[in-house]
Order: structure tokens, then C-alpha cells, then sequence
């Protein structure tokens, strides 16, 4: 359970590795957080999509039909379409927590987020998506530019909020009637961190003229 002013979100983000990235507690405070979610059957897949603010506020939820051809192109295809749905309601300078339980999906996002910042654009491992995909990556790596920080998470799928919508996305259609909302986080929460210096910094002779314990 999330902790009131809290993202449901941002408390799995918080929880979960995020592949070959470091995840000091700076990382912690995004703005906005999406989990997405791809299913595949012969009957016929989904796409689901859920994304909160980082204070809780609900921003969107998608559930829809969809007929990948495999269950790795469905989770492509689930990030592609949360990703576009998050770049409609949130600024350019926004800080993205992305969720998946994907772990191929998660390394590649980072993996392509790590290179934006190498000399020669190039990542640290390997990026390699499935052929089917490689339009919705495309469209992938376009909204990963267009936010001003980025990082996936790696969750259980027993855990992302998003895999029942997209596994009976026909039950959650009243979810996609829900209204369009364009939300900003409240500011973030200061914390002592950030009120005080650390104990390395602070003057620990200062007025008594002998050291602190």
C-alpha cells in the first residue's frame, strides 16, 4: 500500500532494480510514473497502461484490445502506447519512472537512456528488440528523448497494476471512458536531507567549543 501523498507507482518504482542503472534515493522522486503492461493470445491480446503522479494522483489508465504476434512485440507495443499517452498530459522537462516486467524491455530503455549521455551515443550493452518491434521502438526511443529524465524499473507481473488490464482488457473498458486528465505533481516533499547538512557537514564545534559526540 502506497503512503498517503504517495504514489502507488513510485513506492513498486522504489522497490524494484532499474538495470544498469544506479538507483541512488535522488532517483526516487520522478514526477509522473507509468507501468505498462502486454499480453498475447491466439483468442486475441492487450495493452494495459496505468500512470500516477508522484503525489498519487491518477493521470490516465488504458486497457485495450490488441493482436500482436507474440508476447515480447505486445510489450513493446504497451510501452509505446503509454509513453504517448504520459508525452500528451506532461511537460518536456517532466522526470519519468517507467515500470515493465519485461526484463529485456527494462535494459533496453535504459541501456538507450545511458547512451544519450556517452560521447559517441553509444550504450553500455548491447540493444537488441525484436523484429516486429522495431517501429514501435522507434516511437519508443522518440518519447524517451522527449522527457527530461528517464529510467524503467523492473516489477513482477503479479505486481504491475497494469497486466489485468491487459489481460481482460474487454472487462476494463470503462477504464478508457475515464476523464482525460492533464495533472501536475504537488511539489516535492522536503525531508531532512534536505533541511539539514549531514553530519560531515554540519559545524560540529560551532558555539559549545568541543566536538559533538
Amino acid at each position: 500500500m502506497a503512503a498517503h501523498g504517495r504514489s502507488a507507482l513510485r513506492d513498486l518504482f522504489d522497490e524494484s532494480p532499474t538495470p544498469h542503472i544506479a538507483h541512488p534515493p535522488r532517483t526516487h522522486h520522478r514526477d509522473f510514473y507509468v507501468a505498462t503492461d502486454g499480453s498475447f493470445r491466439e483468442s486475441g491480446g492487450g495493452l494495459g497502461a496505468v500512470i500516477e503522479t508522484r503525489d498519487g494522483t491518477r493521470v490516465a489508465r488504458i486497457a485495450t484490445t490488441d493482436t500482436p504476434p507474440d508476447n515480447n512485440v505486445a510489450e513493446y507495443r504497451a510501452l509505446h502506447l503509454g509513453l504517448d499517452v504520459l508525452a500528451a498530459r506532461a511537460p518536456r522537462d517532466a522526470r519519468v519512472g517507467v515500470l515493465v516486467d519485461h526484463d529485456a524491455l527494462a535494459s533496453n530503455v535504459n541501456n538507450t537512456v545511458l547512451a544519450t549521455g556517452h560521447p559517441d551515443r553509444k550504450p553500455p550493452r548491447p540493444v537488441s528488440v525484436p523484429a516486429a518491434t522495431r517501429y514501435h521502438w522507434r516511437g519508443i526511443q522518440a518519447r524517451l528523448n522527449g522527457f527530461a529524465e528517464i529510467r524503467a524499473a523492473r516489477i513482477d507481473s503479479d505486481q504491475n497494476p497494469a497486466h489485468p488490464l491487459a489481460n481482460a482488457p474487454t472487462q476494463y473498458q470503462h477504464v478508457n471512458q475515464e476523464a482525460d486528465r492533464c495533472v501536475l505533481p504537488d511539489p516535492p516533499e522536503t525531508t531532512a536531507a534536505t533541511e539539514f547538512p549531514p553530519p560531515s557537514r554540519a559545524d560540529r564545534n560551532g558555539g559549545s567549543g568541543r566536538a559533538s559526540d
